[in-house]
């Protein structure tokens, strides 16, 4: 896993080559603020030898972040993943590795009867029953979680996940309440908490699309004093003496700061209402920032009136650095499905993000 000693020490290795803060504090250790993603991409061989050499190049490079989740492109990019982390020169010690579990995946490819697949696959194994599924293919249930754990470990080829995401949670909100859904993610976080204890899993964390970005009235909405509260039962349950919960992920670019800009969650001393940043500052929860390029649409046009106030010799890299000047925000996920992007993804960490006050000049 991840260590403090292997964490620094990858810092140290490029001395002065990035910006002051470039590196940031996670976990045990210290993370790049740019994170490698391994969502987009046909679920080709083709496409799996091109991930594998961008990962390769950049965690030689300076990119000691790398997420992904089991559904992506079938597994195909946990075993990606898996394959760059031993063939890369760089000890495992030094990488944060994050996967996500939620979404029933698929073995390769998408078979011919995805009905049958999870009825023999998972319900009739006694992993999930069909009550616990939202839309087919969605469940939080501590058996179905802890399954894909074991399962994700074999991919990427670790003993430990470093974080262990809950993705989609407010997928669940299509077949039961919000109380249900908080019940469900609390009993998903007990599991955790004893793979946490046992050195599977260094920490976890919910990934979201929607649910901490939206208004408090939005269908999607999860709030995230609840979420945290119920990471606190779930360690007392446990038996942990505090909750290992440690990040969040959203999606975060400029033509989506939601993120930002919707106070849709209680601050947990004042009790005013803040944005998802500002209370994942006020807790201590890292920020994991996804869809920091739009899936490729900043890396050659942002509006112009922000451009002006990013830095970055390019669009990509000036989208990027948006990302990580945003309060809170630890690391900034940019895809990784093509070689040729790796240098100048990972050259935008050779400048400073903005300050708070050029930050929040974007918005005026």
């Amino acid at each position: 896993m991840a260590t403090s000693q292997g964490t620094w020490g990858y810092r140290e290795r490029f001395g002065d080559a990035f910006a002051r803060t470039y590196f940031r504090r996670f976990g045990p250790g210290v993370t790049s603020s740019i994170g490698l993603g391994t969502y987009l991409g046909e679920s080709t061989p083709e496409r799996d030898e091109r991930y594998r050499e961008s990962l390769t190049e950049a965690l030689a490079a300076g990119i000691n972040h790398v997420d992904t989740a089991i559904n992506y492109r079938y597994q195909r990019s946990e075993r990606a993943v898996g394959d760059a982390l031993a063939a890369a020169d760089v000890d495992r010690e030094a990488v944060v590795v994050a996967t996500k579990g939620g979404f029933v995946p698929f073995d390769g490819t998408r078979p011919d009867d995805p009905g049958a697949y999870v009825r023999e696959e998972f319900v009739r194994p006694g992993l999930l029953d069909v009550d616990d599924l939202a839309h087919g293919s969605h469940a939080i249930a501590p058996a179905f979680l802890s399954e894909l754990v074991d399962r994700s470990r074999s991919n990427l080829g670790v003993d430990t996940i470093d974080c262990y995401y809950v993705h989609n949670p407010e997928t669940q909100l299509a077949v039961r309440d919000r109380d249900a859904v908080y019940d469900r993610l609390e009993a998903a976080f007990e599991e955790l908490e004893r793979r946490r204890r046992a050195g599977d899993v260094g920490g976890y964390g919910v990934a979201t699309w929607d649910a901490f970005r939206v208004p408090r009235d939005h269908d999607a909405y999860l709030s995230l004093r609840e979420v945290v509260a119920r990471a606190d039962a779930a360690a007392e349950t446990a038996g942990a003496a505090e909750s290992g919960l440690e990040a969040i992920q959203l999606p975060f670019s400029v033509t989506m700061a939601d993120a930002f800009t919707v106070a849709a969650h209680r601050h947990p001393e004042s009790g005013d209402d803040v944005s998802a940043l500002e209370y994942a500052q006020a807790t201590g929860l890292d920020v994991v920032a996804s869809a920091t390029l739009a899936q490729g649409e900043l890396a050659s046009s942002i509006p112009a009136a922000v451009d002006a106030e990013l830095v970055g010799e390019t669009a990509a890299q000036r989208a990027i650095n948006f990302a990580r000047s945003a309060p809170g925000v630890t690391t900034a996920l940019v895809g990784t499905s093509s070689p040729a992007h790796v240098p100048e993804n990972i050259a935008a960490g050779t400048f400073e993000p903005l300050g708070a006050r050029a930050f929040d000049a974007v918005f005026e």
